[in-house]
């Protein structure tokens, strides 16, 4: 990918929706809007913040109140132990990255989560726009069967809300999304920011609600090193303590979303100089 600057927006379930527009409204406030960049990468949580950045709809501002408040008619979902337990043992039993997400998709394709079209009735409501916008927003998910990383932009072909579908459909929760008829899930099982598709970029901020990695699947803070040893300036951000409380338990529960989206206004307070050097350049 090449441009200037880009933020790369990380997955996290609804708390990471939250959380992520409370600190791009709260880093505006402090003078450093990052919803000019030349490059926005979404992955899951943040495939939705991405398309509503960069709708020219919505300003931080508007974004951030969107997720306060009662959600009602939002059901909550959950990624349960027994879940998280088969992700694991699929992980065990890979060796490579790619052998572990076509594990994780042939679970995903075997579970009942539901009707593909009502999950998307769901994420098309979410949406402001269901065009893909003038600049470059890059959306991930995984091909269920191969493994492969998909990055979906405008001219991949794939319509946007089939692309946010696909990036948020988490295996074992979700249905898995058609697109150009192939199946694909969460773009999260790959990396929980994706960030390497900002290599190019020469100011990168990643805000990352999950911050972990584990084995097969690279951390956030290991991909901002790699973007910084090819000669990035790279600000990484994570939840603070007080974010990771407002979470709560389970990511996946709306009424979370309003507590993470004010943890994550309040933290972006501790950013604003860091964001502000990396962003100038």
């Amino acid at each position: 990918m090449s441009g200037d600057t880009a933020l790369v927006l990380g997955g996290g379930g609804l708390t990471g929706v939250g959380w992520e527009a409370g600190i791009l409204y709260g880093l505006a406030e402090a003078g450093v809007d990052l919803t000019a960049a030349d490059l926005v990468v979404g992955t899951s949580a943040g495939s939705v913040v991405g398309a509503q950045l960069t709708s020219g709809l919505l300003s931080p501002r508007e974004l951030y109140e969107r997720q306060l408040g009662d959600p009602a008619g939002e059901v909550a979902a959950r990624l349960g132990t027994g879940l998280i337990a088969r992700y694991a043992v699929a992980m065990v039993r890979s060796r490579d990255p790619k052998a572990y997400r076509r594990r994780v998709g042939a679970l995903a394709l075997a579970a009942d989560t539901g009707e593909e079209a009502e999950r998307r009735k769901v994420l098309e409501a979410r949406l402001v726009s269901h065009a893909w916008p003038g600049r470059r927003l890059v959306v991930t998910a995984v091909d269920a069967l191969t493994g492969e990383l998909a990055a979906f932009d405008r001219e991949s072909g794939a319509g946007l809300v089939d692309a946010v579908s696909a990036s948020c459909a988490v295996p074992g929760v979700w249905p898995p999304v058609t697109v150009g008829g192939r199946r694909f899930i969460d773009g999260g099982i790959r990396s929980a920011t994706n960030a390497d598709l900002a290599s190019g970029c020469a100011r990168v901020v990643i805000l990352a609600p999950m911050a972990l990695g584990s084995g097969l699947v690279p951390s956030p803070a290991a991909q901002a090193a790699r973007l910084r040893e090819a000669g990035a300036r790279v600000l990484l951000i994570t939840p603070s303590a007080q974010a990771r409380k407002a979470f709560g338990r389970n990511v996946l529960d709306p009424a979370r979303r309003d507590p993470a989206a004010r943890a994550g206004f309040a933290q972006a307070a501790e950013h604003a100089a860091e964001a502000a050097a990396v962003w100038a350049g």
